[in-house]
């Protein structure tokens, strides 16, 4: 198995590919976001999807499961007012009303776990409904 990293509190754990992808995205800004899902057989937390350089926010938006937990990170680009170019990176918690109460409370207990393995998150965004983590929310929380 590859390296892992154990999240204590519910025994699930990160696999190095979570970390290396994040670290892709971070510093070598090669994917635009990263899905990851829990194995609940294996009780890995793993990579579902990684969007692209070109891809945007409603791509990844579009990437998420409409009855299934997913955790999300977002690298939002942005223009401030003084005309600086920024970049803040997103975690987004998705647990949607149509999932499972079991997925739910498996994501909701594992989630701090993997923003800690996750260096360099900016801000942390809840959704339980797409309007709830709309590109509105997302600039507003960034400026």
């Amino acid at each position: 198995m590859a390296m892992a990293f154990k999240m204590a509190t519910t025994g699930m754990w990160v696999t190095e590919e979570c970390k290396n992808s994040f670290m892709e995205m971070k510093w070598k800004k090669v994917h635009r976001y990263i899905v990851f899902k829990i194995d609940e057989g294996s009780r890995l937390v793993t990579v579902d999807k990684v969007g692209g350089p070109g891809e945007g926010y409603d791509d990844l938006a579009a990437s998420l499961p409409k009855d299934d937990c997913r955790y999300a990170v977002f690298d939002f680009d942005f223009v401030t007012v003084d005309k600086c170019r920024k970049s803040k990176i997103f975690f987004i918690a998705w647990s949607p009303t149509a999932s499972r109460i079991r997925a739910k409370m498996l994501y909701a207990t594992s989630k701090d776990g993997l923003r800690r393995a996750l260096d360099g998150i900016h801000y942390e965004v809840q959704a339980t409904d797409p309007t709830e983590m709309g590109i509105d929310v997302i600039q507003d929380r960034a400026n």
